[in-house]
């Protein structure tokens, strides 16, 4: 199941709907339109983002109709007239969409996703492609940073509780784990997705039982396989850990762990460690939660922390640092009734939101020599570039920085979706999405991974796309 059984038609803005009755009634009926989904800033001031939510965007395209309530609802209001209702009542997607795949590593700018479509059904979708695209990547690009914070040890996702919602809870936890998270305590993302869920115990387990041994015993006797005992209800060192060490030596229990969501974790796990390796228990694993992110992660670490695995929850599931991903829907172009696509451009005072024209393609550039990447090129669709020659890429930032790509290889990011309204691309399962996106990871270079002052990554514009957005400019700002 790709997307939880829900009509979700009309979750779209208001202006959607007012504006395909104007196009209804206008010579934009039938006319083409293209729409670029792109956004401006990386979270957390990170080196890239990771793309997420293809595949409900898929199924929502799938299923995309307006049913019997739907009409009679958009009739309640009073302002639509009989005839565009009846349009509606046989109104699918029959365009065009390419993306960038799921587990893409991203960049400010460039497209990820590119719509075709009548100017109906190009402007009807986009609330949905944005709330899906900004959430599931804003989780995956906040699960890949404290992935990579943990140094190798597995991460869960345990934010369902502190999520916005149910969907947050099941789409986030499916974009924690395509991003490297290895599990989630959500129960229905395995159900659905085939993430892995885990979990053992809450604090009650231990509180509603009459001694803190006697739940951890009868825990034990219950999950001999691996139990994992929560040790810090009440005193983690003078009762925790002794009471765990007696259940788990009177069940003969040898592979285990213990649990610490509270207190502090680095001076705690390091009296764990010892009395667990007192106790002759060194395989006992030691896991720690508690309003963890990749900051607090990586300090512990760094101070010694005896950690073998963590829980991440609440600031994992809001991306709490920065809980806004900020992709935008923009018209790019406009095509006439001979197939002549013309270029549209937004100006704006504040110069990122800027767009960039025409209908375009998106290329990553790899070192031959050390096979990672170096820069992205975006394109207009029907140019044609020599990558077995020498290009000269600029900086987005600084237009007298460059780079000269010489023994490269290019890879054209973008796959067609779907084709006059079918789906011509089968996406791929969850595992091959994860794997793909750790791959895409190892791709970049460590000064772009790094959280403070990444490596600014070059995305610049084709020549040819260059001329094109300034002679735009030019023309809107009246000069020659």
């Amino acid at each position: 199941m790709k997307n939880l059984e829900r009509h979700l038609t009309l979750l779209c803005d208001f202006y959607q709907l007012t504006m395909a009755r104007g196009y209804f009634h206008t010579d934009f009926r039938d006319r083409y339109a293209y729409f670029d989904v792109f956004f401006r800033k990386i979270p957390d001031e990170g080196g890239f983002a990771i793309c997420a939510g293809l595949e409900q965007i898929v199924d929502y395209i799938k299923n995309l109709y307006f049913d019997e309530s739907d009409i009679d609802y958009l009739r309640s209001k009073g302002i639509f007239d009989k005839e565009f209702l009846d349009y509606l009542k046989d109104f699918r997607f029959r365009g065009d969409i390419w993306a960038i795949p799921e587990g893409t590593v991203i960049f400010p700018g460039e497209p990820v996703i590119t719509v075709r479509a009548k100017a109906i059904e190009a402007q009807f979708i986009e609330t949905f492609l944005l709330l899906t695209f900004n959430h599931e990547s804003l989780v995956a690009t906040k699960a890949s940073r404290i992935v990579r914070a943990a140094e190798g040890r597995p991460v869960s996702e345990f934010g369902s509780r502190r999520a916005h919602n149910a969907d947050a809870a099941i789409y986030g936890a499916r974009a924690a784990y395509i991003a490297g998270c290895g599990g989630s305590a959500c129960t229905i993302a395995d159900k659905e997705f085939g993430v892995p869920a885990g979990g053992t115990m809450a604090h009650s387990w231990i509180q509603i039982f009459d001694s803190e041994y006697e739940a951890f015993d009868t825990y034990c006797k219950l999950y001999p396989n691996k139990p994992t005992l929560l040790v810090d209800t009440y005193n983690v060192l003078t009762s925790g850990i002794p009471n765990a060490i007696r259940a788990f030596k009177a069940n003969g229990i040898t592979e285990c762990a213990v649990r610490l969501d509270s207190g502090d974790i680095t001076y705690l796990t390091k009296k764990c460690r010892a009395m667990l390796d007192e106790a002759g228990l060194t395989k006992c694993g030691i896991v720690v939660s508690n309003s963890l992110d990749e900051y607090i992660i990586r300090d512990i670490l760094r101070q010694g922390a005896c950690i073998d695995s963590f829980g991440v929850g609440e600031r994992l599931i809001t991306s709490k640092s920065e809980p806004v991903f900020g992709g935008v829907y923009k018209l790019c172009a406009v095509e006439d009734k001979n197939g002549v696509i013309t270029p549209k451009i937004k100006i704006s005072e504040n110069t990122v939101k800027i767009t960039n024209p025409g209908f375009k393609n998106v290329y990553r550039l790899y070192s031959n020599e050390s096979n990672k990447a170096e820069a992205d090129l975006i394109t207009l669709r029907d140019e044609d570039i020599d990558f077995t020659k020498p290009l000269e890429i600029f900086d987005p930032d600084y237009t007298w920085k460059r780079k000269l790509m010489e023994n490269y290889h290019a890879r054209e990011l973008m796959k067609q979706i779907f084709k006059d309204g079918k789906c011509v691309y089968e996406c791929p399962n969850i595992e091959e999405i994860r794997r793909y996106c750790a791959s895409e990871i190892e791709s970049l270079w460590d000064e772009v991974l790094r959280f403070d002052n990444p490596h600014n990554y070059y995305v610049d514009l084709s020549q040819k796309l260059w001329d094109l957005k300034h002679s735009m400019l030019n023309k809107k700002l009246g000069k020659n």
